[in-house]
């Protein structure tokens, strides 16, 4: 079964605030397998426009990756990122197993 990322581009207005989303999106990462394969970090735009940071997120499916999107428990900690962000996410399915 082909894995699920997400994929999101990020700008960060207020820090600070942002990491009481990351601290609240810990649970319902952990419940749906997701793993961390780029938080931020240094990278160059070589083609196009991209916002501040960058993020791709790992989950053992697709389907596992769309419902932790849809879990309550992620969607109250994007409550708390959304007025301190702007980003866009894509969740798409991995090529193979």
């Amino acid at each position: 079964m082909p894995k699920g990322y997400w994929v999101a581009h990020v700008d960060i207005d207020d820090a600070e605030t942002y990491e009481n989303y990351k601290a609240a999106n810990a649970a319902p990462f952990a419940e749906y397998g997701a793993r961390f394969l780029v938080r931020g970090g240094p990278r160059e735009t070589r083609e196009g426009a991209a916002r501040a940071r960058t993020v791709v997120i790992e989950f053992p499916s697709y389907q596992a990756a769309l419902e932790c999107y849809d879990s309550a428990g992620y969607q109250a900690a994007k409550a708390l990122r959304d007025p301190v962000s702007t980003g866009d996410l894509v969740i798409v399915e991995g090529y193979g197993d």
